[in-house]
Formats: C-alpha cells, structure tokens, sequence
C-alpha cells in the first residue's frame, strides 16, 4: 500500500532559509518525526497566508506532503509563538534552537527533546532575569547531552566548557553563542 503521501505534524520552527524568489526552507523540530526539513512554496509573496505562522520559534500545526525532493509544507496553524523581548531573549532562543538542529539527525522522532525545547523556549523568553536564562540554557545543554548520550548522566560540565565540548562533537563552532555574551 505504501506510505501516505500527507502527513501532520506539531513542531517548533528552528530555521529557515530563503530559496528562489517566493520560497522558504524550514528546519522544524517535531513531536512526531523529530528534525525535518520542508519547504514552503511561495511563502515569501505579500498575498501568503502562511508566512505569520512559520517564523523561527514559532510553535505550529503543519500539513506536509511528501515530494521527491523536499516535503511541502500545505498549510500552517499557529499553536504559540515566543515573542521577541530583547536582544538577550532573542539571542538564547536561537541558542537553544542551534544545538537541537546541530545535535540532531534528521527524521528521528524524539518527544522527550521536544517536549525539553519547547519547555526551555518558553522559560527562557518568559524570564526577566540574565542570570536565570543563562541557568536555563546551561540545563537544556546538559540535558541535551545526556539524552542524546553524549555524556554520562553522572557528569556535570560547568557552563564554560560545554560550548567547546559541544563544538567537539559538532566539529563546527556554535554561531549563536556571540550574542548571548
């Protein structure tokens, strides 16, 4: 019978880029089938009804149908948006949205590390404290490396050596972590 060419999903939108004229390429971390990539055609047009849903952080319901080269993304419903406070907000949230992307293989469902970003997203852009969002990114990186198996769960790094301990693994510096100094 074969695989169902639409499929819905639930994500956070953690990337995009701009293709073509009127294109958008979305990297969305989903509850259903973990990091994906799809497009969204003609999003970038004044008329498109889509575009206010699928900005980076923003939380959505999304229809998907499979393509040869990229999955299209069909519709898009807002189900929560973190907004833009401060530069020091902004600056986290892409944080923590960098290591899932960079951490994460695609397609591979994992609800706990969604369930973790979407937690950490809304604490960090909810929070009014510097120093509590700084704790709050230093416990989703841990975290993260301990779900992902990175590191023991009897191990503990301070907040100045995960960026590098991260970066081994990644073998790339980590782009967003100069804002968020």
């Amino acid at each position: 019978m074969g695989y169902p060419r639409m499929y819905a999903v639930e994500g956070i939108i953690i990337k995009r880029r701009n293709v073509g004229e009127a294109d958008r390429v979305l990297t969305v971390f989903t509850k259903e089938k973990g990091k994906i990539a799809a497009i969204a055609k003609g999003v970038r047009k004044i008329t498109s009804r889509r575009a206010g849903h699928i900005e980076v952080f923003s939380h959505v319901r999304l229809m998907i149908h499979k393509g040869k080269t990229w999955d299209i993304v069909t519709e898009a419903a807002s189900l929560g948006r973190f907004e833009k406070e401060s530069l020091s907000h902004v600056s986290a949230g892409y944080y923590l949205c960098e290591l899932i992307d960079k951490m994460t293989p695609l397609e591979e469902e994992n609800r706990y590390l969604f369930d973790l970003l979407l937690y950490s997203l809304a604490a960090v852009f909810e929070e009014t404290s510097e120093e509590k969002r700084v704790n709050i990114i230093h416990v989703f990186a841990l975290e993260l490396l301990w779900t992902l198996g990175f590191l023991p769960r009897s191990k503990e790094l301070s907040f100045t050596l995960i960026n590098p301990f991260i970066e081994k693994i990644i073998e790339r510096k980590i782009r967003s972590v100069r804002l968020l100094s």
